[in-house]
């Protein structure tokens, strides 16, 4: 189902006031393996990418604020 202009309107001005863009470079056979683990996780590679960051920061002992409506966003 398609969207709307004003959906598409809305989600572009979300994106641009909410959300930073995060370069990240990797060579061609390691983003193979990443999305091959994603996949097999059930996730995105945007998902996975987002969790192993996470995951990593609380390991490292880093106390995450709540994102947005008190949940994390892992997606």
């Amino acid at each position: 189902m398609a969207l709307t202009e004003k959906q598409t309107q809305t989600r572009l001005k979300y994106a641009k006031e909410k959300l930073k863009r995060i370069p990240l470079d990797v060579q061609k056979e390691k983003y193979v393996e990443i999305k091959a683990h994603a996949e097999k996780m059930g996730e995105s590679t945007n998902a996975f990418i987002k969790r192993a960051i996470d995951e990593t920061m609380d390991a490292d002992g880093h106390v995450m604020k709540p994102v947005g409506s008190g949940k994390q966003s892992h997606t």
